[in-house]
């Protein structure tokens, strides 16, 4: 089993022009020290082995391999990373691409932790891990510190012999603006929506948390043989739905440009695996 991060957001939102994995937690200690502090506890009290890998954007890779450079139990450079996938912004006046001469980094954005799938394939992560003889990937975000690596769960996904197993918490009214867990009504199978996917009409029924009493944690359980399969079947892709955002070219710049971000959602995956199953977890495995 790999035990994998998505680490491709930045904290600018909270004034900072790194990962948001740096931001300081406890102490002196950032999200990222205390994951790399988990991972060793977690291969001290099993005397085993974790692999561990991370997900990072153009905009955090550097920052963030520099940061965990201090760890020697913790793989290094490709052992430890892959780069997910950039696209470009479009106008949302004219749909062409964006410009921003003053700082061209800010044309391009990651396209949503969808990418996760496309990104594995293409940089042959995928490939890597299962020559290696890994079957099974847990898969969250880098801000939640209660994503741990759960034997039970892992247990329990390995014995379901599910494809694909989501981690899911009782939605709340602070939850009722997140995805939630929904079943197709031609398939019967479990499906994501997302809130950028309801129409304005629709949006009090996807609020309902009586109606859609469960959402998305973000802590997936995936079979990375069966995630092959899904690529091989669909010719080297995913079919996952694409959400727009709307956003400005310049993230700190509200007067700038505004502008379309085309994203996919990771977990919105769960519609592509027959047999995908989800789990109902306690809050302790969701705070970020």
């Amino acid at each position: 089993t790999v035990m994998l991060k998505l680490n491709g957001g930045l904290g600018t939102g909270m004034g900072l022009a790194m990962a948001k994995s740096l931001l300081v937690v406890k102490g002196q200690d950032t999200f990222l020290d205390l994951i790399a502090k988990q991972v060793q506890a977690t291969k001290s009290t099993f005397g085993q082995d974790l692999a561990f890998m991370l997900m990072n954007s153009f905009s955090t890779s550097k920052d963030t391999l520099e940061h965990l450079s201090k760890y020697a139990f913790l793989p290094k450079a490709a052992d430890l990373e892959f780069v997910q996938n950039k696209a470009p912004k479009v106008n949302a006046a004219d749909l062409t691409p964006a410009s921003y001469p003053e700082d061209r980094s800010h044309e391009w954005c990651p396209p949503g932790h969808g990418d996760l799938y496309p990104a594995m394939l293409g940089s042959g992560t995928l490939a890597a891990l299962r020559a290696k003889g890994l079957r099974y990937m847990f898969v969250s975000n880098s801000d939640n510190l209660g994503a741990t690596m759960d034997l039970k769960l892992l247990t329990h996904f390995a014995r379901s012999g599910a494809p694909f197993m989501m981690e899911v918490a009782e939605r709340t009214e602070a939850d009722k603006k997140g995805g939630h867990l929904a079943r197709d009504a031609k398939t019967g199978g479990l499906l994501l929506r997302e809130s950028a996917q309801c129409p304005e009409a629709d949006e009090k029924a996807f609020q309902d948390t009586k109606k859609y009493k469960f959402f998305n944690t973000n802590n997936l359980w995936v079979d990375l043989d069966a995630l092959q399969a899904q690529f091989d079947k669909h010719g080297g892709l995913l079919p996952l739905p694409v959400i727009k955002n709307s956003k400005t070219v310049n993230p700190r710049d509200k007067k700038s440009a505004k502008v379309i971000q085309l994203e996919t959602a990771m977990g919105s995956a769960i519609s592509c695996f027959e047999g995908a199953i989800a789990v109902c977890i306690p809050r302790t495995r969701f705070a970020p």
